[in-house]
């Protein structure tokens, strides 16, 4: 799975790619922050201009909708041009790994499923990979430029509800709801990686005796397909359970989120600290630190995915060793 990484002839695409879009990720996030700067701006100009008609020119106003295009179009392009490159840098791994299985594909004819692991299971890591590594560098560089403007925006909130006085309020705000959540998904999850592979192990024995029974009639009774078809449907089902409740706390949990920045500046709002540039810059920010801190909780189901097809392939290797 790693030789990517480790074969010299992959080491352009492994190792300087990667580099590549790390510093495109980078320049993205810096993007982002030039956005909520502007967001700042905006809205204090909106402020004014609803409280004193006629003291905000057409030109300015027209001319700061018109700043945004031209930091908004940048991002597109580039974000475009990074999942271009991101694209083939996964089919590159994709490919590493495949001619490392097809070379030893001898030793592996008669294993379960050794087709779906080659053909299946290799580009689903890949693109699980790639999913959970862009997002990961993402959260790390997004924390790393917010970070500190969330600090400096914390500097005129002192006051949380219920809590009273805090130093660096909304950075603990951030902090608790995001560990809270990792801790809350993790543990209503924790039975969903091996799930996820059961359903996987069932499927390709349900498909590899389909393929068999296309070219040798003793394969394929009914009474066979039919018990490996209720297999099937016992572990979608069992499944299907599972994620229900999964679900309704990741779903209650990312609708919570959605208040709890209103709820943190509460004091402040009522108090008249605030402008309304300053709390939705603020808000934004918070937004940005509160969902990089909250990777785990966000990537969890694309994780228990990884876990399994991670298994299935270890398994594999260790099979043809």
């Amino acid at each position: 799975m790693w030789k990517f990484f480790i074969k010299r002839e992959w080491f352009l695409w492994s190792w300087g790619v990667s580099l590549l879009i790390l510093a495109s990720t980078w320049y993205q996030v810096e993007l982002d922050v030039q956005i909520n700067k502007w967001f700042g701006g905006f809205y204090d100009m909106l402020q004014q201009a609803l409280a004193h008609p006629g003291l905000i020119s057409a030109a300015e106003y027209y001319g700061f909708l018109a700043s945004f295009g031209k930091i908004a179009a940048l991002y597109v392009s580039v974000a475009l041009v990074t999942s271009f490159i991101i694209s083939h840098w996964i089919f590159r791994w994709r490919q590493s790994m495949v001619d490392h299985y097809q070379s030893l594909f001898h030793k592996a004819r008669n294993l379960e499923g050794s087709s779906q692991r080659i053909q299946e299971d290799t580009i689903r890591f890949a693109r699980i990979v790639e999913t959970l590594g862009v997002g990961l560098m993402d959260s790390v560089l997004t924390l790393i430029a917010f970070f500190p403007i969330l600090i400096g925006l914390s500097a005129s909130i002192k006051v949380l509800p219920v809590i009273g006085e805090v130093t660096n309020s909304l950075i603990w705000v951030a902090l608790f709801t995001a560990l809270g959540g990792t801790i809350l998904l993790a543990s209503v999850g924790i039975k969903l990686p091996g799930i996820e592979y059961d359903i996987q192990r069932r499927e390709a024995a349900y498909r590899k005796e389909l393929v068999r029974a296309e070219d040798d009639p003793a394969y394929g009774s009914l009474p066979i397909l039919e018990t490996l078809f209720n297999n099937i449907r016992i572990i979608h089902f069992k499944s299907y359970m599972h994620y229900a409740y999964f679900n309704m706390a990741r779903y209650g949990y990312s609708q919570a989120m959605v208040l709890i920045p209103y709820i943190a500046l509460g004091p402040s709002i009522l108090g008249g600290v605030l402008t309304l540039g300053v709390m939705q810059q603020t808000i934004r920010a918070f937004g940005r630190v509160q969902e990089s801190m909250q990777y785990l909780v966000k990537s969890w189901g694309t994780i228990i995915e990884l876990i399994s097809v991670y298994k299935r392939l270890t398994e594999f290797e260790k099979a043809i060793a």
